[in-house]
């Protein structure tokens, strides 16, 4: 019996890779890990067992996606990059419960994709590095269509973590930490250094696991008009949220409208944006909705 050497090791991908004749694509973000410590916390962070099912995005040449089988029932691994799809079909021939799928995962239906794979398993769990370019349009697809997810474990540039995780007062804190926690719950797991990939990223990397709400922790009359008050109160973060409400909502007249909305939710009109805690910028959307503001 011939003992399978793991993929994430230097020797071992770069085997890989020159056996396959494979070339890494910048405008596809490829950073391939050969840390074995760092995927099992990755791994670990997802509290897979085996009546759970992951969903990889990005999986290379499986690195990830063999710890992953090792512990889940079933994995389906979204890939790109075609040239991929025959690397990926020999390195995962030990697990027949893997499924490599070709495509987009910014345009896959992923309803319908979890309704395909994932009807058997007690729970489901994205796990994956995900090229950095993309980071922030995956992460908010996954957690706006409400998918029934467990944790979202990823890979990500350390500075764009520190957004999502950061508290309300702090130069990270922004419109993007105020969409990842009304989905989720953000903790860092680790800080993860350049020396860990092929090729070696310029940019610092950490993993970041956000447990998803079954409800946010807010109530909010109107989705949509939430995002868009707290879009319009970070857009220049240097004004007064008075300003910035004032410059989206009346632009030519009504500022004594606004000052009197903002008294109304308790919200001083000389405060700005990075002080709002989630339970402010609700209580605000929901005085701007009352007033007709939705609508406009």
């Amino acid at each position: 019996m011939t003992i399978r050497e793991d993929i994430a090791t230097p020797r071992r991908t770069k085997e890989i890779i020159q056996r396959h004749g494979f070339s890494f694509k910048k405008s596809l973000g490829q950073n391939f890990l050969i840390d074995q410590n760092i995927l099992n916390k990755i791994v670990a962070a997802a509290g897979l067992d085996k009546t759970k099912g992951a969903l990889e995005v990005g999986p290379g040449i499986g690195a990830l996606t063999e710890k992953l089988a090792e512990e889940a029932s079933k994995v389906t691994a979204v890939e790109i990059d075609q040239r991929l799809l025959p690397i990926l079909g020999e390195v995962l021939e030990p697990f027949p419960h893997v499924q490599v799928v070709h495509g987009d995962v910014l345009k896959l239906d992923l309803k319908e994709l979890f309704a395909q794979q994932f009807s058997d398993v007690s729970g489901v769990s994205v796990v994956a590095n995900l090229p950095y370019y993309v980071t922030t349009p995956i992460l908010m697809k996954l957690l706006e269509e409400k998918l029934p997810l467990e944790n979202i474990v990823v890979m990500i540039q350390k500075e764009v973590a520190e957004r999502m995780a950061a508290s309300p007062g702090g130069k990270e804190y922004g419109s993007l930490s105020i969409a990842v926690q009304y989905y989720s719950e953000p903790e860092l797991v680790c800080t993860v250094p350049h020396s860990v990939f092929i090729p070696q990223p310029n940019v610092e990397s950490a993993v970041i696991r956000l447990k998803v709400r079954k409800q946010p922790p807010v109530q909010v009359e109107d989705e949509a008009f939430f995002f868009e008050v707290v879009q319009a109160s970070f857009a220049q973060r240097r004004k007064t949220i008075s300003n910035n409400l004032k410059s989206r909502f009346f632009p030519k007249e009504g500022r004594e409208r606004l000052e009197a909305l903002l008294e109304e939710a308790s919200i001083a009109p000389s405060r700005r944006a990075e002080t709002l805690d989630l339970l402010e910028f609700a209580k605000l959307s929901n005085v701007l909705a009352q007033f007709g503001l939705n609508e406009a």
